[in-house]
């Protein structure tokens, strides 16, 4: 008997499946580290700056196999991806839970930041094409509103568990977790390998949606000088994000907001993620993502200089809250809504493993460098470092809007 339609790999089931993933992916391989940090500081016996300096060299090495993970996407399907991703997720949770100094940990974290290549946004959005073709905007708003859960949960989940158990045991089970929850999930519910390129029309449309004509997308000198302020604006914007996930407490506590009061302000990205994102899905479609890229690019500078100004007041942090958390949210549809838009279809998990790879000095340089910058620089400088970046980026997707 042939299995419901909705629980049928690549059907409607396919997005609540791989929101689910994302939350556990995020939670347990990104912003875990977040809130055990200090733990496995204190606990290896060592300064910070080696906490951070061997997270940054995972994100950097590991980064770098971003484009092989892309074109194994492109050739072998996201399910066979993603499921063996999420089985390595777990076992490098496993191996960093049972590191014992700087080299296993390191050694750990570059496997950790390896896998997430095959099991991120990134390849996320990779499936939602693949089973979408360029109709896959919706759906990919879709996806990010459920994973802007994931800080909002984990931060409070992690510290949590940290009253049972060490930050090991944390570890632990959050490497079972991909085991018994992402790995499934994407083993029954991804698309298959895909045998012919990916065509411009909703699979599960009663009607023929409009494709965009071939045509339409970008070629030549118009394509490099697209991919190139595409990546720039990536780049930047991950400096910011990648250092504002792991600081983000410390720089609120540094401008005077008590611990409390800190976590509280951390708290509010999650739903203003959310919202941004429910704003963009539910009138969006009028609006070319190009538009919405420079648009919610604008809002990261804007929250970060009402905080310069006036961050040792809750409220004027709980407004910085809000912009970043909208501007955040925003950007995680942009990055795949707009190369879509651009670039077309065809080749969508190796155009995307391409567009991170620039990127991949700046990200993983982040904690280290703005860990670095906040005791040295303090906060002010630190603030005007991220509201430099996050400007930059913003003016790259600006240009490109403009020509088109």
């Amino acid at each position: 008997m042939a299995s419901p339609r909705f629980l049928r790999p690549g059907g409607p089931s396919l997005i609540p499946a791989l929101g689910v993933t994302q939350v556990f992916g995020y939670g347990t391989l990104f912003y875990a580290f977040t809130v055990l940090a200090p733990r496995m500081t204190a606990d290896f016996g060592w300064a910070p700056e080696w906490t951070f300096g061997g997270f940054a060299i995972g994100l950097l090495l590991g980064g770098a196999v971003a484009p092989v993970t892309g074109s194994l996407i492109d050739r072998y399907g996201t399910r066979l991806v993603m499921t063996i991703g999420s089985a390595l997720a777990g076992l490098s949770l496993f191996a960093l839970a049972e590191a014992r100094g700087i080299v296993s940990y390191t050694l750990a974290m570059v496997a950790l930041q390896a896998v997430t290549t095959a099991v991120f946004y990134d390849a996320a959005f990779a499936a939602l094409t693949q089973a979408r073709g360029s109709q896959a905007r919706r759906a990919i708003s879709q996806l990010t509103l459920i994973g802007g859960f994931a800080s909002t949960l984990f931060w409070p989940l992690t510290s949590s568990l940290l009253g049972m158990f060490d930050w090991r045991g944390v570890y632990r089970l959050y490497g079972l977790s991909q085991f018994l929850v992402c790995l499934p999930l994407h083993l029954f519910f991804l698309p298959g390998r895909v045998k012919r390129p990916v065509v411009a029309q909703a699979v599960d449309a009663a009607t023929p949606a409009p494709q965009e004509p071939e045509l339409a997308y970008l070629h030549g000198d118009a394509r490099r000088r697209a991919f190139l302020l595409l990546a720039l604006a990536f780049s930047l914007q991950g400096f910011v994000v990648s250092a504002m996930a792991v600081h983000m407490l410390a720089l609120l506590q540094g401008f005077g907001l008590s611990a409390a009061v800190a976590v509280g302000i951390g708290a509010m990205l999650g739903p203003s993620q959310v919202a941004g994102r429910l704003v963009e899905m539910l009138f969006g479609r009028a609006v070319s993502p190009v538009t919405t890229a420079w648009v919610s690019g604008c809002l990261m500078p804007l929250g970060l200089a009402l905080l310069l100004v006036g961050g040792s007041l809750p409220v004027v942090a709980g407004l910085f809250a809000i912009a970043f958390g909208i501007s955040m949210g925003l950007s995680s549809i942009v990055r795949g809504t707009v190369p879509l838009q651009l670039f077309g279809p065809v080749g969508f998990g190796a155009t995307m493993g391409k567009l991170s790879a620039p990127g991949l000095v700046i990200k993983a340089a982040a904690p280290l460098v703005f860990a670095v910058s906040l005791e040295r620089g303090g906060v002010m400088l630190s603030t005007l470092l991220l509201i430099a970046f996050s400007a930059f980026a913003a003016g790259a997707l600006f240009l490109l809007a403009r020509s088109r």
